[in-house]
C-alpha cells in the first residue's frame, strides 16, 4: 500500500493510500475483521450515496457477512497503534482513507516520511489480509 499524503487538521492527520489493486467487498470485510482483533471498542459504520449506518457486530465472523456497501469506516482505539484511527475502505475502488488523533508524539506532525513509516507496515497488513 502507498501513503499518497498527510495532512493536519486541528489534533487529527488526515491521509490517503492507494492499495496494490482495486478491491471488492468481500476483501474489505477481511481486512476490517483483521483490524477489528487488534482495536479497543472498535465500530463499524458502512453505507453508499444513500446514507451512512453504524452496524453492530461482535464478532469477527459477523463482520465477514456483512451486507454489501459502498464502503466500510472501522474505528477506535488501535492496540497496535496506541491511538485513536479511522479507518475507511472503499468498495471497488483502489483508495483507503486514514484518520489518526495526534495524542502521541508519534503522530503530532504530518511529515511523509515519519507518518509513513509509522503507519506503513499497519496498512500493509491491511491490505495482506484482504488475500489471505
Amino acid at each position: 500500500m502507498k501513503l499518497l499524503g498527510v495532512e493536519k487538521r486541528e489534533n487529527h492527520l488526515y491521509s490517503e493510500w492507494n492499495l496494490t489493486y482495486r478491491v471488492g467487498w468481500h476483501q474489505i470485510v477481511k481486512a476490517a475483521a483483521l483490524i477489528y482483533q487488534y482495536t479497543e471498542d472498535p465500530e463499524i459504520l458502512t453505507g453508499d450515496a444513500g446514507g451512512v449506518s453504524k452496524v453492530t457486530v461482535k464478532s469477527t465472523e459477523e463482520i465477514m457477512n456483512l451486507e454489501e456497501m459502498g464502503y466500510l469506516t472501522i474505528r477506535g482505539v488501535s492496540e497496535i497503534l496506541k491511538v485513536p484511527v479511522m479507518i475507511t475502505f472503499f468498495n471497488q475502488m483502489d483508495l483507503v482513507r486514514v484518520t489518526v488523533i495526534s495524542e502521541t508524539e508519534e503522530f503530532a506532525e504530518a511529515d511523509y516520511q515519519k507518518f509513513n513509516l509509522s503507519m506503513c507496515q499497519y496498512m500493509d497488513s491491511a491490505e495482506i489480509a484482504m488475500y489471505g
